[in-house]
Order: structure tokens, then sequence, then C-alpha cells
């Protein structure tokens, strides 16, 4: 058959909806013979394209109608998709298989590892693998473009890189040397390779033999030369044709030449830098590899109800035109410039963003048979779409997907991954059992109300590591948590005993990858059963935990615990997870791949920030920039280039929506480049102020009606009749913080894993001084040795800030015990409760120590680890909590011990007047201004607990909200009585 006498070259402009005119077109060509329109080909960029096309035909067939065969020739599997057509059987040369990309990566990894073992620059094996990501891709940049390795040893610009460049270099060179003979070993060879090859095959098999049918190469926008060797070839048959989405035919031709590429200047052996950026540069570069020119070009003939007014087309030209090109825009008819039916919304925050294009979204559905689509890069926001459709019960499918980390299975891998690395410390721990995937179904109830108590008993300080560590821990309780820590005891040994064999193998310092892989999937089996690997997602984390347990032996020898949850991370980001259909049928999000050739009657394109859109380009962490340009491979700006060709392409719908947030979650926004070319043009977007407005006004949430103090008055009868010294002040100080504590019973709860706070401490020196009074009668020579072994269980970063204060203070301790003693002073007793009765309320308190004087009486010592009460605060009536221990012992609340008490000292170990630490102060000294005299201090505290009580607890005054607030500073209680919404205001 012959070939055509010139190339059948097409273009379809941006303002025309690709598909619908596309299919229009091959029908009204090859429609008439239904059998013989069968036998045609298309082929597409990808997948995604075929589904488009697929669907186009269906609008357009009116009925029942034979497809031609669709190509995707990006699908990773394409001999196989294509069958014959890609890769004829009999072939006398068969192409060797591709080597698996898993395998590839950790066989990278490998060489990575060791070549930087070698130069003494190792890597952990997480960092191995993702460096082996970097290095697979620009390894197969280099396949596609067709750039043999040995032009990196034909540079010679080794002298102008940094040391960072020139390491980076050498030992890429070095993992291209070892990679061949690793693929020789396997009988493979790269898919980008075999791609090429199959491509190239095609091209020779159709010049020799032609189909029989018609071949339509649509879409494909790759300027790799095996596509364009294969485009060319396809354009130069009988019934073959190329048709390129948005071709800029009109564009000026000194702005068509600027854009490159460039010829190596003769003098300097350098290019001049080409315009990458530029959305038309990817297609000029195929058209010079085709061999072809943009005037050979025709615009193809076909229409639909989803194309946009025809002077879209010379707007978005114009607006994205190289810079060098601008100066003319104020010199444009308004006819070129005119962007109607382009709308734009800027709006404060994302949260606002996503509510404003759910409202656009939902508002399309008002209307038959109207269709809309999002199309942004920023996967967040298409989430927050999602979710505020929800809201009217609209299910939206993101095509995009979404990684596998960010999905159940994922999280529950790597939260698995992540507690056994830390040695299941607290936090890694609580999220992995409350994780909504362990013990789902009829089991999760119980379960939840274990871990809880696990959670309640693990609040504080982090206990010592391991499961070892965690039971010894819940079995050490002391009286005060006893039962909670028993009760998460009980439910714990037995489940621990499903994460001992995880433990085991995370407990090495190294072992090979596939015993930590099989170990995560066995233990994560046991917490969630088969619902872990159920669902697209669950499929997806099984098929990548048994390919990577698989391919370990091809990876670095050995792997320390640490890495696996990094390395996981690593791979489950990359690996996309796309929802099944199901989604509405008239709406869509789409990410900018999916978008290509795609349309609707409103296009709505979010995420419009620098940044965003276009995104930042990756960088190449073994290639200078310097480099990829002497090579010839594309520059890291270039797929800023394909973003605003995507673009272009999406402003081709009839009504267009602009977007974006002002500022993200940390700092202010800077507009798209492609945004703010559309403003320069236009003069100003039209704003699309309804939407801006309906956002604000679907959560208002009407006049604002702050509360008042809050002032709970219960009944006396249901009053508290029982109170503990230290609560007297939160009763006067704050009178509601007191009511929520004790007669709602509502008690704050310390953090999981928190820092050592003052409270802890000051608990821990206590014991320490409690069991040396108990066990070693005082002895003043073996209470250094007591505080040591409480420091040696502290956590090592307590240890190295607070021991040399601590046993500074706890010396100074010593010798004040020493002095006393010479003085007749004695210890009566430590550490014990007591209670008496007093108006109608139990009185409760627990001294630290109480001495009995040469002279008789009682002296009352408080331990204190901060500084004590201030004099203002007891002249004001407030800390008076030795004064009531005074009373309580006075009256005989404290068994064997009577008397009257005079003395009334706190024992501070903070820091004394002479640098050191340790000092006594007394809130009865009569060396302070107004003192107090020593022998009315018990009666004061009388007096003051007295009056209180009768308002309180056996009174009717309502339980004020910080009553006193300079007295009560602690914020423990402030969101409950909505502190922020009535504080300084005047009482109402």
């Amino acid at each position: 058959m012959a070939e055509a006498a010139r190339p059948s070259l097409y273009t379809i402009p941006a303002h025309r909806a690709f598909a619908d005119a596309l299919v229009a077109g091959l029908l009204k060509r090859f429609g008439d013979d239904r059998l013989a329109f069968a036998r045609g080909v298309v082929l597409l960029p990808n997948n995604r394209a075929k589904r488009t096309i697929t669907d186009a035909f269906v609008r357009a067939s009116g009925g029942g109608l034979l497809l031609p065969r669709m190509v995707a020739i990006g699908d990773p599997e394409l001999d196989e998709a294509a069958g014959p057509l890609i890769d004829p059987a009999g072939d006398a040369d068969p192409i060797p298989p591709a080597v698996e990309p898993l395998q590839r990566r950790m066989i990278l990894a490998r060489l990575v590892s060791e070549e930087r073992q070698r130069a003494g620059q190792p890597v952990d094996a997480s960092e191995a693998v993702r460096l082996a990501g970097d290095l697979a891709r620009t390894l197969d940049q280099l396949l596609v473009e067709e750039v043999p390795p040995r032009a990196l040893r034909d540079l010679a610009v080794e002298e102008g890189l940094s040391a960072h460049w020139q390491r980076s270099l050498a030992l890429f060179g070095i993992v291209l040397d070892r990679w061949p003979e690793e693929l020789k070993k396997l009988g493979r060879i790269d898919l980008a390779e075999r791609r090429s090859r199959l491509l190239a095959r095609v091209a020779r098999h159709w010049r020799e033999r032609p189909p029989a049918g018609f071949v339509c190469a649509a879409g494909i926008t790759t300027s790799a030369p095996s596509v364009a060797k294969l485009l060319r070839s396809i354009s130069e048959l009988r019934n073959g044709m190329v048709v390129l989405p948005a071709l800029a035919t009109e564009m000026d031709e000194a702005e068509w030449q600027a854009l490159g590429p460039h010829e190596p200047d003769p003098n300097t052996g350098r290019r001049p830098r080409s315009i990458e950026t530029h959305p038309q540069f990817h297609l000029k570069l195929l058209l010079d590899r085709m061999g072809v020119n943009r005037g050979e070009f025709a615009t193809w003939r076909g229409g639909s109800d989803l194309d946009a007014p025809p002077a879209r087309r010379k707007a978005i030209d114009n607006a994205l035109a190289p810079a060098d090109f601008t100066h003319g825009w104020t010199d444009l008819p308004s006819s070129e410039r005119r962007l109607s039916g382009v709308r734009a919304l800027s709006v404060a925050i994302p949260a606002e963003e996503a509510q404003a294009i759910a409202i656009a979204l939902r508002q399309v559905l008002e209307e038959d048979g109207k269709t809309a689509a999002l199309v942004t890069p920023d996967r967040a926001l298409a989430r927050r779409v999602a979710a505020h459709l929800s809201r009217w019960g609209v299910a939206i499918d993101d095509s995009a997907g979404q990684p596998l980390s960010v999905l159940p299975p994922g999280t529950l891998l790597l939260a698995l991954a992540d507690a056994a690395a830390q040695d299941f410390a607290p936090v890694p721990l609580l999220a992995l059992l409350k994780h909504p995937l362990v013990q789902s179904g009829d089991a999760r109830a119980p379960w939840l109300s274990g871990a809880r108590s696990l959670d309640r008993a693990l609040r504080g300080p982090r206990p010592a590591a391991g499961l070892e560590g965690l039971a010894a821990y819940l079995r050490e309780a002391d009286i005060r948590d006893a039962a909670i820590r028993e009760r998460a005891l009980s439910w714990w040994e037995p489940v621990s005993a499903w994460f001992a064999p995880l433990a085991k193998v995370f407990g090495a310092d190294a072992r090979p990858l596939g015993e930590f892989v099989a170990a995560l999937r066995e233990t994560a089996t046991l917490l969630c059963g088969d619902a872990l690997w159920s669902r697209p997602e669950g499929r997806a984390a099984a098929e990548l935990l048994d390919d990577l347990e698989h391919r370990a032996v091809d990876g670095p020898a050995l792997v320390s615990p640490d890495s696996i949850a990094p390395m996981l991370r690593t791979l489950m980001d990359e690996q996309a997870v796309r929802p099944p259909q199901g989604g509405h049928p008239r709406l869509a999000i789409y990410g900018l791949l999916e978008a290509r050739l795609q349309t609707a009657d409103l296009m709505i394109l979010g995420g419009l920030n620098e940044g965003v859109w276009p995104g930042l380009p990756a960088p190449d962490p073994w290639l200078a920039p310097r480099i990829r340009s002497e090579i010839g491979l594309p520059g890291l700006e270039r797929r800023i280039g394909l973003s605003a060709h995507d673009f272009a392409d999406a402003l081709g719908a009839p009504e267009v929506l602009l977007t974006r947030a002002r500022r993200d979650s940390s700092a202010p926004t800077i507009a798209s480049r492609f945004w703010l070319r559309l403003e320069a043009l236009s003069g100003g977007l039209a704003q699309a102020e309804k939407l801006a407005g309906w956002s604000h006004a679907l959560d208002a949430p009407g006049e604002y009606a702050p509360v008042d103090r809050p002032e709970p008055a219960p009944p006396v009868e249901t009053r508290p009749r029982r109170i503990s010294v230290t609560e007297v002040d939160r009763l006067k100080a704050d009178p509601y913080a007191f009511y929520a504590r004790r007669q709602l019973k509502l008690m704050p709860l310390d953090a999981v894993d928190a820092d050592a706070s003052a409270a802890w401490r000051g608990t821990e020196v206590h014991r320490v001084l409690e069991v040396w009074a108990r066990e070693d009668e005082c002895d003043t020579a073996k209470l250094h040795a007591r505080a040591a072994a409480m420091l040696a269980d502290a956590h090592p970063l307590l240890r190295a800030l607070w021991a040399p204060r601590l046993m500074e203070a706890i010396d100074w301790i010593a010798l004040q015990m020493v002095q006393q003693e010479g003085e007749g002073r004695r210890v009566l007793g430590v550490e014990r409760s007591g209670k008496i009765d007093i108006e109608g309320v139990e009185l409760r308190g627990t001294f630290d120590r109480i001495d009995r004087l040469p002279d008789g009486m009682l002296g009352i010592v408080d331990y204190k680890t901060g500084k004590p009460p201030s004099a203002r605060a007891v002249r004001a009536g407030f800390s008076l909590q030795l004064g009531l221990l005074g009373l309580i012992a006075e009256r005989g609340g404290f068994e064997g011990i009577s008397g009257t008490a005079r003395c009334f000292e706190y024992w501070s170990l903070s820091r004394n007047r002479d640098g050191g630490f340790g000092y006594v102060e007394s809130p009865v000294d009569p060396k302070k201004r107004e003192p107090i005299p020593a022998e009315d201090f018990v009666a004061i505290a009388a007096d003051n607990f007295r009056t209180e009580a009768a308002k309180y607890l056996t009174g009717v005054e309502p339980f004020i909200a910080k009553l006193h607030p300079e007295y009560a500073p602690y914020a423990d209680y402030d969101q409950l009585m909505r502190r922020d919404e009535w504080y300084g205001r005047e009482r109402s």
C-alpha cells in the first residue's frame, strides 16, 4: 500500500473539547462502514485517555458501535495490552522482558549503598531506597531521550562543579557501569528501553506492512525520540493521522523559534537557554524530532457542545506568551484579550476555597445534563472538596487517587513499624492500638475499652523501653493509681503476646529486610484480620508487602529497624490508589495527568498558587543542571511547561472558574504565574463574588452571643462535704474549678509520654524522702544513695539536667537534719494523712513531715521543689495549708501526734540567695514585712476555712469562675468555663 505524499497532521485548538472533537472527526471520516471502523487503531497517551475517548464514542454513537482498538502507549504492559499490534507474533528478534520496578529499585538501592560505603559516606537502607528512586528516574530520562551513558564520560565539566556534584556524578557513573551487569544476570532490560524498542518495532512494521484500517495517534505529546519516530511513521500512512492538542499554529514565527531547543554555540559548545517553561516547548521539540513543521498541521474538523468561544484560544495564546513577547499586550484588540466565561475567586484560606468549589460543583447538579470537573494538583484540596460534597450526599471520585501512605492500610503498617522501631513507646503504641482497622467489627468496642485503659495508665513520663518495661511499669503501681494500672495490665498482658515476635525482630541491630516485612505482615494480620487486606487500598498494601518481601534479597544485605518505617513511607508515597468507579456521573476531580484530554461544561482550576500550580521543580540529586543541559536531558523546569499546557487545555471549557487561597497553613501565598498573566492580559478577571458570599453564609454562626461568666449553684445537699487542705485555695480563688473537679469529678490528665513536670519531680522527691525516713530512720548517710537510686530510673535527659541540682539540694537536707538533731529537734512522722470535722465539713490533709521542737511544740514541714508561696498570698488569705495541717494536728487528726503547732516551714530545693540549692522559708517569719504571729497562724487559717466552707460547701453561694484570677494560675478548666468568651467583660 502506498504511503501518503505528505504527513497527515492535525491539531485541535485549546477552545475545543479534544475527545468529542476527535470522535466526531473520526466518525465523519471512517464511520460509514462500521465494520471497517472497528479495524481502526487509536493510539492514546494513557489509560485514562482511553476511558475518555470511549465515553466520547458513547455520547456520539447514538446507539451500538464497534469501537476501534485503543492502545495507551504509556501502559507499562504495552505489548500485552496491545497484543500483536505492538509485538507481532513470530518476530525473529524477541525483545527481552522488562525488569520489575521494585526489583530494579532494590538492586539500585544496594548498588548505591555499596558504593557509598566504599566512598566512606554510608547511608541507611531507607535513604538508599530514596536515592535509588531518583537514580531510576534519571536513568529513565537517559533511556527515553536515547542519551548513551558514555555521554557522561565524554563531558569535561567537572572543573566547574562543586565537590558535591562531582561526588554525585562519580557515583552515578559507577552505578551506570554496574547496572548493565545486573540486568544481564537477570536476562531483562529497563522498561523505558523496552518501550522504546517496541515503538521502534511497530514503526518499522507499519512501514513495511501498513494496517488494514486507519491509524490515529491522538493527544500524544511526549517528545521522546522513539515516540516522535512512531508519530512520523503514522502520519505518512495512507490512512494514518496524528492529532495534537492545542498546537499554536498561529504563533508568531520569531516567538516560536525563541522557544528552542537551540543548537550548541560553535564557540563555547554550550546550548543557548531554551524556554522550557512555555506550554508549547515540548510540542515544538516533538515536531523537531518528527521532522515536520507546524505549518503542515491543519485544524481538525469536528466540534461539540463542550467547546468554548473561538476567541478564547487567542486569549490563551497571548496570555501564555514568552516574557520577551508580552510588551505588546496593551496594543492588542479586545477580541484577543477577552476571557468571557472565565471567572476568578480568591479567598482567605484553603478551607474557604474548598467550600466554594464544593458549592460550585453542587450548583451544577441543579441543571439537567450539565457536567463539571475540578482540576488541581493539590491532593489536600481535592480531599477537602470531596468531604464538603458529602454533606449533600454527593460522592465524587478523585481519579488521581491518594498515596497508599495516607490510606488506612498504609497508616496501619507505618504505625506498626514506627511503634516497633521506637521499642513500643507510649505515643506510637497507642496510635497503633487505636487505629480504626485494629479489631474492627464486633470486637472493636471491648478492644477500644482496653486501649483506653492503657492510655489512662500511661499518662505521665515515659516508662522503661520495651514490652517488658511497659509490663513492669503497669505492675509497679502506687496507691493512687493502682486500680488504673491493674485494669490496664489485665488487658495488656494477652495483647502484648501478639507483639512479642515483632519485638524480637526489631530488637536486633540489623537484619535482612525480608524478616522485618514478614514480621510486620504477621503482626498486622493478628491485629486487623482480613479487614486490613480488603478493598483496593488493602490489596495494594498486600501486593506491596509481598513484592517487597520477595525482592528484599536484591536490596541492601542488612537493614536497621529504624529504616523500615521511612522506607515503607517512601514506597507508599509513590503508590497512588485510585478509587473504583462509582462517584457521581456528572462530577469529577482530576489531577493534572488525568485531566489531559478531559473537558466539562464547567472546569474549576483550583490551587492556583505558585509552588502548587505550577509546582516546584523536583530536584535531581545525581546530575547538576549544567550536566543535564550539556548531555541533552530535559531541564528541571520543563515540568512547568507541561503544567502550563495542562492549564491552557483546561481553559478551553465553556465555563472556567479559577480559585486560589491567599494563605496556606503557615504563610501567605503568591498567586500562580498563570493567574497573574490572565489578570494582566485581561485587565482584571470577572469575580465569582456570589460563591464567596455563599461560602461564608453556609457556615455562618449567626449572631455572636458570648456566654456570661459561669456561676453554677447546685443544691446545698449535693455539695461536697470533704475537702483537702490543698484544695482550699482553689475553692477561694476559683470556685468554679473546685466545682468542676469535686462536684463534676472532672480530673485533668497528664499527657502521654509527658516531660517530667515540676509536679512529677516533686512527687518523686517526696517519695525518696518518705522511704528514707521510714526505712532508714532519717540516717543522713543514706539519703544521698536513695536519691541516686531514684535518678537511675529517670529519663537520661532528666538525669543530665536535674540530677546535679537535686543532689546538691539533697545534701543540703542532710546537713539541715544534722543541725536540727544537734538542737534537740526530732522527726515525729512523715507522709501521714489525717482528718477532722469542722463546721460540718471533713477537712483532710497529708503532711510531709512533723517535728517535735525542743520546747515540745510541733513543727510542720512541707517540701517544695519550687518556690514557696509568697508572703503577699499569705496575707491575702491564700496558701494557708501549713496552718490547716497545724489545725488538724492540734485537734488530734493525725494518729499518734498531739501538741500545739508553732513552727511552719517550707523546705525549698530551688536555688537560694547564695547561688546554691536549698533554703527554709516560713510564712510566720518575724523578719517579714507585716508578719503573722506564729501563735495566731492556725487560728487565722481556721477562720479563713470556716468562711469559705460556709459560702460554698454548707451555703448557697454560686461557684463563680476565676473569682480571684491572680491566685488562680492553673488553666485546667478554662475551656470548660469558656473563659475567653467572658473574661475581661463586666458581669451582667
